[in-house]
Formats: C-alpha cells, structure tokens, sequence
C-alpha cells in the first residue's frame, strides 16, 4: 500500500479515456488516503469532479448513491465529507457552518472548486486536477501532495 501512495503523490498525470475509467481511478486513489486526508479538487464545469468523488466513494466502500452537493454545499457520507463550494461568495462564510471542524475530523475530505477557497485551506492538502482532454470523453488527471 505504501508503494501505491507514493505513485499517486508522485504522479504528474493521467489520462482516463472515458468515464468508467475515471472512476475506477478515482476507487484507486482512495485506497492511497489517510483518514482525515483533504482532498482539493480543481477543474472546470463538465470536467468530471463528481465522477472522480464516486469513485473515491467506492473504494472507500460507500454504497450510497453519491450526488453533487452544488445546490446544498456539503454531503455527509460514512467516512466522508463532499463540499462542493462552487457558490460560495465569500469563504469567511464556510465558518457558519464549521468548516475548520470538518477539515479537522477522520473523515476524507473531497472539496470541489476548491480554488476559489485557496486562501483558507490547510497546507497538507492533496490537489486533484482534473481537465478535459482531446478527446471528448478524455480527462487529464494531475495530482499533486504539496500546494502548486
């Protein structure tokens, strides 16, 4: 397992050539996570964020059928937190809701548009960079351990 972390915190780049392949990267990446691990996702809309957050969700053995909290900013799951923070206007409002504690606790933490909340994110974080490639159904997957 630890060799397998270290590929996923090393890696530059993957290309996934479809959905069913994004997803399955997404079930390996989560076998990488630690418990409390935050997980900043970047990218645009379509990119697929969400597919990427399923499949973390299954390695992670949720069963539940995982939806995009864009319309209600967080969705709480066994052993995860999905912000999705899209609509956030200012970040200072992420502390009504106690965000800081839920950086803080064991579970995985995936937060989508985590770009515009940079300022306010902690420095051990994982950054997923997920951009559509040539092809339509081609997504580009850069991970990174360390703030870019």
């Amino acid at each position: 397992m630890e060799n397998l972390r270290k590929y996923f915190l090393n890696m530059q780049k993957k290309i996934t050539h479809n959905e069913k392949e994004t997803l399955e990267f997404g079930e390996q990446f989560a076998k990488t996570l630690n418990k409390g691990s935050v997980v900043a996702l970047i990218g645009y809309l379509g990119a697929g964020k969400t597919i990427f957050v399923k499949g973390v969700a299954k390695g992670l053995g949720i069963d539940e059928h995982i939806l995009s909290p864009t319309f209600t900013l967080l969705r709480e799951y066994e052993g995860l937190n999905h912000f999705d923070v899209y609509r956030i206007e200012d970040p200072e409002e992420l502390s009504e809701i106690g965000f800081d504690e839920y950086l803080n606790d064991d579970k995985i933490t995936l937060i989508e548009w985590a770009d515009l909340i940079y300022d306010i994110l902690p420095d051990d974080i994982i950054y997923v960079n997920i951009k559509k490639g040539d092809k339509s159904n081609q997504r580009e997957i850069m991970i990174s351990g360390v703030r870019e």
